[in-house]
């Protein structure tokens, strides 16, 4: 599109997560006029780590805010996955893309924190919870539950994966139920009882549970996280530090330790869950980004790197097409088919004998070699 007409585009972005907020990031440095809507009346991550993938950092560098995430991360050379009793079953260096090689491993808060930090002053809006979205071909309607409407040539729906612009436009399939919980909280790496030696992230795996061991030394934490089978699927369900101890028995005995120190009202528990794959992302006017066109399960880490590369394809796609329309198409073209994929792999889960579909080439028999 010429950049009059990017100049011209008023866009509105639903939800200030990581899609919302890095979509309205790219798509402000279009030119465009972008306005943030977001439901809740304060932004807050709930306490645990995500790392983020060299592609990501590249599209930070892109957009001039890499210092900004990077310092209130640390750099992360590898992965690796072990037995619950700490055998090696691989280790791997994170996918490099060009000259960056690292992943950088963040506290989901100091994350957002940032993000919201390199977007213009006035452009979020807080407490608007979207009620009603019309499409009208060539512009958008919107009410919130506030009273307030606005209207747009163009809507980004980034509200999650029970999204309201999915479930009015799109799909009215609900979440699907993995069967599994997953606790998260942070804690001093004093209290991992010597787990944490490095930079990088570690995944034990054992009889169905997965721990997570996410150094985030810059805070001098580590974000420890347990994936355990269960079969409520309320959203927020209530378990108990024995329901806990439970799902990590077998597990080294310093797992066991660090799950027994932990305090239950740090500890935030969800059912997992994510989203069939939805058919259409776009309509003339209106596109989805993030976990509301392809929630995925947490397996592989790529929840919040897909949001994000969601965001920058999608001001490429407008920067390169003639028009609306054509952007939209383009976005999901390139977009759409990698998210599938990353869902569909998502869903395997970790078995020892699924690993190496997983990660073609890295065979638990000769994994863990340097």
């Amino acid at each position: 599109m010429q950049l009059s007409d990017l100049q011209n585009l008023k866009i509105a972005v639903i939800g200030a997560g990581y899609g919302g907020a890095a979509a309205a990031k790219a798509l402000s440095l279009l030119g465009a006029r972008v306005d943030v809507y977001e439901q809740a009346s304060r932004i807050r991550e709930v306490g645990a780590g995500i790392g983020l993938r060299p592609a990501t950092m590249n599209r930070f560098r892109e957009w001039g805010v890499f210092d900004a995430i990077a310092e209130v991360t640390s750099p992360s050379d590898y992965f690796e996955i072990l037995t619950a009793t700490g055998d090696p079953i691989m280790k791997e260096a994170w996918p490099a893309a060009g000259e960056q090689t690292h992943t950088h491993l963040i506290h989901r808060g100091d994350f957002i924190d940032a993000l919201m930090g390199v977007l213009p002053e006035g452009m979020v809006h807080l407490g608007h919870k979207l009620e009603t979205i019309e499409d009208r071909g060539d512009s958008v309607a919107l009410t919130f539950a506030n009273g307030a409407a606005a209207e747009a040539d163009l809507v980004v729906g980034a509200d999650g994966i029970r999204s309201v612009v999915r479930h009015q436009l799109f799909s009215q399939k609900a979440p699907v139920f993995a069967g599994e919980h997953a606790y998260r909280t942070v804690i001093s790496v004093d209290d991992a009882h010597g787990m944490v030696v490095d930079d990088n992230l570690r995944m034990y795996i054992g009889r169905g549970t997965k721990i997570y061991l996410l150094p985030l030394r810059h805070r001098g934490q580590v974000s420890f996280g347990i994936t355990a089978l269960h079969p409520d699927g309320t959203w927020a369900p209530e378990v108990t530090k024995e329901d806990l101890l439970r799902t990590v028995e077998g597990f080294d005995e310093r797992l066991v330790n660090i799950t027994r120190d932990l305090d239950m009202d740090t500890v935030n528990i969800r059912a997992v869950y994510d989203i069939d794959p939805v058919g259409t992302w776009h309509s003339d006017s209106v596109v989805l980004v993030g976990d509301a066109a392809h929630s995925m399960l947490h397996h592989q880490g790529q929840g919040a790197n897909s949001a994000i590369e969601d965001g920058g394809a999608l001001a490429d796609a407008l920067r390169e097409a003639g028009s609306v329309k054509e952007a939209l198409a383009l976005y999901q073209a390139t977009r759409k088919p990698v998210t599938d994929e990353l869902q569909r792999i998502s869903r395997q889960g970790w078995t020892e004998d699924e690993i190496d579909e997983v990660f073609p080439g890295q065979r638990p028999a000769t994994a863990g070699q340097e």
